[in-house]
């Protein structure tokens, strides 16, 4: 009896310990930025990855990372932490975007090839690099 309970618990129990985010569509892929607030990003290595639990992200001269999830269409990421060397415009305020993009839990569109990331102030379109 207590093998039965145990079998028709299990799969409840391990439902608990999952953090409800499906990341096999995204991990082990980069992704480059072709608008950030509708403006071409100013340098040509600006790109975003996902690795299996980080994410990183090269727009300007620094670099921004830290775990991720996706729950309900939403990228979570965080805590982020960046490196802070001055760069000069549009870079700076461009990386200054997508940075207030990530810390506000943007909405997450993927059609093939192509990913829209959309909060209330900041929107940044990228294709997928590669395959």
């Amino acid at each position: 009896m207590r093998r039965l309970a145990f079998m028709i618990l299990l799969p409840a129990l391990l439902a608990g310990c999952s953090d409800g985010s499906d990341r096999s569509h995204l991990s082990q892929t980069s992704w480059r930025f072709v608008r950030i607030d509708g403006q071409q990003p100013g340098t040509s290595g600006a790109e975003l990855t996902f690795d299996r639990r980080t994410i990183g992200v090269q727009v300007g001269c620094n670099r921004l990372g830290g775990p991720w999830r996706v729950d309900s269409n939403r990228l979570v990421a965080g805590p982020l932490a960046q490196t802070e060397m001055a760069c000069a415009d549009p870079a700076w305020s461009q990386e200054a975007a997508v940075g207030a993009l990530l810390v506000a839990t943007p909405r997450m569109n993927l059609d093939g090839d192509r990913m829209t990331l959309q909060s209330s102030g900041h929107t940044a379109e990228l294709v997928r690099v590669g395959r």
